[in-house]
């Protein structure tokens, strides 16, 4: 009588056995490197961003920096506009030169009275 030997002790059972362990191992060897290179990745991106972000509040900061300065230049020059005009108006008033007949009391005085206006 002979006996077959089946089952788990079967020659072909330890070497599917070896093949499938040789096979994990592959794979979680992959997936570990796989693991090292997306979070290599990730660190990096994090970083790139972490820089942009900078860069773009540093480049925010100055555009906002440069509008103030312009806005402050155009204010000053338009307060000074502002203030020519009054100047101009005040001594406009002053020496009668208005356009009611009212402002010019004094130039039509002189004309009036002529040398009667010294006295």
């Amino acid at each position: 009588m002979a006996t077959t030997t089946s089952g788990a002790s079967s020659p072909d059972s330890v070497e599917a056995l070896k093949r499938v362990k040789a096979t994990e191992n592959e794979w979680e060897t992959r997936l570990a490197a796989t693991r090292t290179e997306t979070e290599t990745t990730l660190a990096r991106l994090r970083a790139e961003a972490a820089a942009a972000v900078k860069e773009a509040q540093s480049e925010a900061d100055r555009g906002r920096t440069d509008r103030v300065v312009k806005a402050r230049v155009e204010t000053a020059a338009e307060a000074e506009a502002t203030l020519a005009q009054g100047r101009t108006a005040a001594e406009r008033a002053t020496q009668g030169e208005g356009r009611r007949a009212a402002d010019k009391k004094d130039a039509i005085l002189d004309v009036v009275l002529g040398t009667f206006r010294t006295e």
